[in-house]
């Protein structure tokens, strides 16, 4: 009989070590690719080197296939992919509140989080968007990073699953995310089969988003933008 073993305090630290690495890398490549585009991507690069060749692996592809694109097409596919579907919206609370009156509470309990930690919520980001959670994670506090990356797990393994579905050079990056967390439970799984039949729900009101810092790209809705 093979017994499993106890993870050592060690093993803790590293596995830390490299879910924040992958964190940062993932944070910078899910930014809008403006100017400074290349200039991550070579950040990236240099992360990515710390890390085991599995853990790497799908960071690599995305890196490669991001550098295939010219500008012009790397923040047209940005945009179509993140800013005009609502089934690839990188806000997290999209995925499970929608257009609803929810949201705003669901907003709120990032921007504490990050305030609890000694962070301001940024002024150029939604505080729900996955970027800036993982840069929080990444850089301000693992630990409630962390948590809110697993809390918020059926939206970023449905993220998952559309952008491989359409062949996204970003899909790499969410899967190597979704590695580093927690199993989804049977609960959770089911409620992500469900909406993915339903998708967010939807009660049109106005609201006011939280801004945040990674990294600014231009006005920001609370929605995206070919939502209905």
């Amino acid at each position: 009989m093979k017994l499993l073993r106890r993870p050592a305090r060690g093993d803790s630290a590293r596995n830390l070590r490299e879910h924040r690495i992958v964190w940062q890398a993932a944070s910078l490549l899910l930014a809008y690719p403006d100017g400074g585009h290349h200039a991550r991507l070579a950040t990236v690069d240099e992360l990515i080197a710390l890390l085991p060749d599995e853990s790497a692996a799908p960071l690599v592809a995305a890196v490669r296939r991001l550098r295939e694109q010219s500008d012009l097409e790397a923040a047209t596919t940005y945009v179509e992919t993140f800013d005009m579907r609502r089934k690839t919206t990188l806000l997290l609370t999209y995925w499970t509140d929608g257009d609803t009156r929810n949201r705003g509470s669901a907003i709120l309990v990032f921007a504490d989080a990050y305030r609890t930690a000694g962070a301001q919520p940024p002024d150029d980001e939604s505080a729900d968007h996955l970027a800036v959670v993982l840069e929080f994670a990444a850089t301000v506090d693992p630990d409630s990073g962390a948590r809110l990356l697993a809390t918020n797990r059926m939206a970023i393994d449905m993220l998952h699953e559309q952008l491989s579905d359409g062949g996204s050079p970003y899909a790499g990056v969410i899967g190597a995310v979704a590695d580093t967390l927690p199993p989804a439970s049977e609960l959770e799984r089911q409620r992500a089969r469900a909406l993915a039949l339903s998708g967010p729900p939807a009660e049109a009101v106005g609201l006011q988003p939280f801004t945040l810092t990674v990294p600014p790209r231009r006005d920001q809705s609370a929605r995206p933008e070919g939502a209905q």
